[in-house]
């Protein structure tokens, strides 16, 4: 076992013997960035089975913590204990750029180990197949070989190729891509192979964050399924709520400067976080009553001699007491954005539509109507063609054949992912703010640039000195302050957290307009669609629903809506074969279950407590205490009969969708 100093205070050691039930241990650690501290007295027990996801605003420290979690960052405070033999895999959100293999030897590069044992026993093979079988060489050899052999079965090693062809596959690579050298891809899919090597590795300790920063909806997915399978421990961070749901089952929080432990997904801990505040608020009520009680005695009796003794223990006792603090209360924003003039009933229709790039099909034969008040996600893989068919609603791209016809009095809008290039950079935030808004107040464009992450003084700040993703992130807030009756949002929840998404989900609930988006946040899409479009193989699929629906409707459930048709109002699903069944939303069964659980627990407790009055009215004492308790037992007996009914719902709808 070692210890070597991090940082000049915090210190950074190897686990003593009987620490294998943990991995990495965390004792009053703390950190600062320059001279903000940014949290402290941290105490965590990391497990070989942890499945965390790390939550908190922005500048809060999640990603410091997670690097030092991985060893990268030091320890300002405290110390942190590492198990012997740990493997950490780190995925940054940005940043990794890989060249000079392609992309399939790239991922087999991290079977090096195995390439080396692969050698060695084409090497035994030969030597064994000279060696007398007699001789001890050839025993020695032999032996060799038979141990290098189960251990590289043991790590999978015939089955490389096939693992890296998974994992690729997964991660939305073509295999025509495979050959392709790592250098040709852009940033984001720079991303998914890094992710790739990381995933093949399979360390004890994989650290991630936001893995679905670069992922379509289709390898979230399926990350989510490979996360679900995982082996050991890990730990990550994500803006999306889905899949925060789906993946963890420890939610760790940095909130005013300290880390809260809360078990279960992130829907659990935002359960959790309430009941824990009603709770303090509570206590610190109750004790409260108590000083004041206290302190009423004291000064009362503080100079009567007769008292004196009564005084002095409660002043002793007000001393003892450890006063409980109200942390400040998170502020929740809620904005309204200004509800635009109404278009006609139709506000766009493609007739047999087709877009191409030279040689390049795109899609062909799109028809469909867009009415007042959709709101449509285009959904499909990277490169499917969600962008362009964006474009050509918004009139910046041009069809190839077809007719496109705007509805009556529709205004279209469109937000691209680059929408930060039209932006002044001279400009300073507040100020280009008013100007697209005289009417709104400097209150309410500051309100509007907290929504999106810009508070006090960065309000002053020139466009031009802003990151990409703020920049971004700012030309949204611009957009919605003054929102057309036809917004066309191309990833609209890049670059926001979870408050900013919450807000912006709101308001377009709210918003009377149509929309039509791209995004590949899940929570985001089955909370806002009415409809799907999916763009697959050249061809426009038209879906009625949100999210949910259509991954059901793609699994065996309804067609799709007619192609040229407006998709009517969801009609009840029909019955479906057993072995049909609609695709559990993994958020539903949870809740579902957590609810079951929750009745179970009052069922028991109510027929505890009937037992207990009808114990008690078998021993009579007066005619009034037999008359309450008759009353009693009646009642609790209606609310037994209430809960049994919830819970044979609850339990036929579970059966039902799991």
């Amino acid at each position: 076992m070692m210890k070597y100093e991090a940082g000049g205070r915090g210190r950074i050691r190897l686990g003593p013997p009987g620490f294998e039930s943990t991995m990495i241990q965390l004792s009053g650690a703390g950190k600062r960035f320059g001279h903000k501290l940014l949290f402290e007295n941290c105490d965590w027990l990391i497990t070989p089975k942890e499945r965390a996801g790390l939550v908190g605003a922005n500048g809060t420290g999640k990603s410091t913590l997670l690097k030092i979690i991985g060893g990268m960052e030091p320890l300002d405070y405290g110390t942190i204990t590492f198990m012997k033999g740990i493997t950490q895999g780190y995925l940054p959100q940005d940043g990794l750029t890989l060249s000079g293999r392609t992309i399939f030897d790239e991922c087999m590069s991290v079977f090096a180990g195995l390439h080396e044992m692969e050698r060695e026993m084409e090497s035994l093979h030969e030597a064994i197949a000279k060696l007398d079988p007699e001789s001890e060489e050839y025993a020695a050899a032999a032996d060799r070989l038979h141990h290098i052999d189960t251990e590289f079965r043991n790590r999978d090693g015939y089955a490389r190729e096939a693992q890296v062809g998974t994992v690729l596959d997964g991660l939305g690579f073509r295999k025509e891509d495979w050959t392709r050298r790592t250098e040709h891809f852009s940033g984001g899919w720079q991303m998914r192979i890094a992710l790739a090597k990381l995933l093949l590795e399979k360390p004890n300790m994989l650290l991630l964050d936001e893995p679905t920063n670069h992922l379509d909806l289709e390898a979230r997915n399926w990350l989510e399924q490979y996360l679900a399978n995982y082996p050991y421990a890990y730990v990550l961070i994500s803006h999306d709520r889905y899949f925060l749901d789906v993946t963890v089952n420890k939610t760790v929080e940095i909130w005013n400067k300290q880390i809260h432990f809360y078990s279960g997904n992130y829907d659990s801990y935002l359960r959790q976080k309430t009941e824990r505040r009603s709770q303090l608020e509570a206590a610190y009520r109750n004790q409260r009553e108590r000083i004041e009680q206290l302190e009423a005695f004291i000064n009362r009796f503080r100079y009567q001699a007769t008292k004196a003794r009564q005084v002095q223990s409660r002043i002793k006792e007000l001393e003892k007491i450890e006063r409980i603090e109200i942390p400040p209360e998170e502020h929740t924003i809620h904005f309204s954005f200004p509800q635009p003039k109404p278009s006609g009933r139709i506000v766009a229709e493609f007739k047999d539509v087709s877009k191409s790039y030279g040689d390049k099909l795109v899609f062909s034969g799109a028809s469909f109507i867009i009415e007042r008040g959709d709101r449509i996600a285009l959904v499909g893989v990277n490169g499917a063609g969600k962008s362009t068919l964006i474009k050509l609603l918004a009139g910046v791209e041009p069809l190839t054949s077809g007719s496109y016809t705007l509805g009556h009095n529709a205004l279209p809008d469109y937000f691209a992912q680059d929408q930060y290039k039209e932006l002044d950079p001279n400009a300073r935030l507040i100020d280009d703010l008013g100007r697209a808004s005289r009417s709104a107040t400097t209150t309410e464009l500051r309100t509007l640039l907290g929504c999106f992450l810009f508070s006090d003084d960065e309000v002053f700040k020139k466009i031009g000195v802003l990151s990409g993703g703020e920049r971004n992130r700012y030309a949204l807030a611009k957009i919605l302050l003054a929102p057309s009756n036809f917004l066309l949002l191309d990833e609209p929840t890049n670059h926001l957290d979870m408050r900013a998404k919450d807000v912006l989900l709101e308001a377009l609930k709210k918003y009377s307009g149509t929309v039509v988006f791209v995004s590949h946040d899940r929570y985001f899409i089955d909370n806002l669609a009415t409809r799907i479009f999916e763009i697959e193989d050249g061809h426009v699929h038209d879906y009625a629903g949100n999210y949910e629906d259509y991954l059901w409707r793609k699994q065996g459930g309804q067609a799709p809506a007619a192609a040229a048709q407006s998709a009517a109002p969801a009609a009840a699903a029909p019955p479906v074969a057993e072995g049909n069944k609609k695709r559990a939303n993994p958020m539903k069964v949870k809740k579902l279950q957590d609810r079951l659980r929750e009745v179970e627990r009052q069922v028991a407790s109510l027929e505890s407590e009937i037992a207990r009055h009808e114990a008690e009215l078998a021993e009579f004492k007066t005619v009034e205490e037999t008359l309450r308790l008759t009353e009693l037992v009646a009642a609790r007996r209606g609310e037994l009969e209430s809960r049994v009914a919830e819970w044979e719902e609850l339990s036929a709808e579970l059966e039902a969708i799991a």
